[in-house]
């Protein structure tokens, strides 16, 4: 080998060798890089989720209304719990069971004799079987521990209309409107079936449909006048002729309606 291939060779290796240093040492800083990103993941420690409570269970179930299962779980939690007893008075209630119902509430106010809850639902039990004075007692006792309660002011405002007091029935009516506007919507609160007369029913219903004209739920209105007029509450002519349902003038469903009744308007 010349002298010439002896010096290209040896420039050759050199720069063999130089490349695979780099090599090397890119490697072991990346190969640094990710260790320490490693060393600086902290092992995280998943803790044990603590068993649901009895009242937990209970609510759950409630929610897909398995109504009697509910009430063996709640009955595993505090005895001394209004609000569990008051949940055990619900599922009773909604499983139309109102002697257990009435016997849960009467406990729950024992223990909290102020709940208003209890006294509102304590209530409906009394309306549902048509004592309606001692259902009126309770949700004035009620409101006068919490007046800014909408759900106990409509009820009383059923109740009194019930009573055929109608003129307190619609005032109640206004006041539950004024705490919440939206009160004669559909909502998450269990609710009771009224088994009031037809008579009352239809007064009901009419004044449900100024409730709703009030909220601005106009369809509602006028399904609840229609209720109102094929139970022989109210007329056409006196639909047209009450204020509040001035505003449903010029709705096709409200024109069909008393079209359908024979009005001329």
């Amino acid at each position: 080998m010349c002298k010439v291939d002896r010096y290209l060779l040896l420039i050759a290796s050199l720069v063999i060798a130089a490349i695979a240093g780099q090599a090397a040492s890119c490697f072991a800083q990346d190969h640094g890089q990710t260790s320490v990103a490693v060393a600086e993941i902290k092992p995280v420690t998943i803790l044990p989720q603590p068993p649901p409570t009895p009242e937990e269970i209970g609510d759950s179930l409630m929610m897909h209304q398995r109504y009697q299962a509910a009430i063996e779980a709640y009955k595993k939690g505090q005895t001394d719990s209004a609000a569990l007893w008051n949940k055990r008075g619900i599922a009773y209630q909604m499983m139309f069971d109102p002697t257990d119902a009435t016997k849960c509430y009467q406990t729950s106010l024992k223990i909290d004799p102020k709940n208003t809850h209890v006294l509102n639902n304590l209530g409906t039990i009394y309306d549902s079987s048509r004592n309606y004075g001692a259902a009126e007692r309770m949700y004035r006792k009620a409101l006068k521990i919490d007046p800014q309660s909408a759900v106990t002011q409509k009820n009383l405002g059923t109740n009194l209309l019930a009573q055929r007091k109608y003129k307190k029935g619609w005032e109640a009516y206004q006041a539950a409107l004024a705490i919440d506007p939206h009160i004669f919507e559909n909502n998450s609160s269990p609710r009771v079936d009224n088994p009031a007369s037809v008579q009352n029913r239809g007064a009901m219903n009419y004044f449900m449909a100024k409730g709703c004209v009030r909220a601005g739920q106009n369809d509602r209105a006028i399904d609840y006048l229609r209720m109102a007029l094929n139970e022989g509450f109210t007329n056409p002519k006196k639909i047209i002729a009450d204020g509040e349902f001035a505003s449903l003038r010029g709705i096709p469903a409200f024109e069909l309606l008393l079209a359908s009744q024979g009005s001329n308007q």
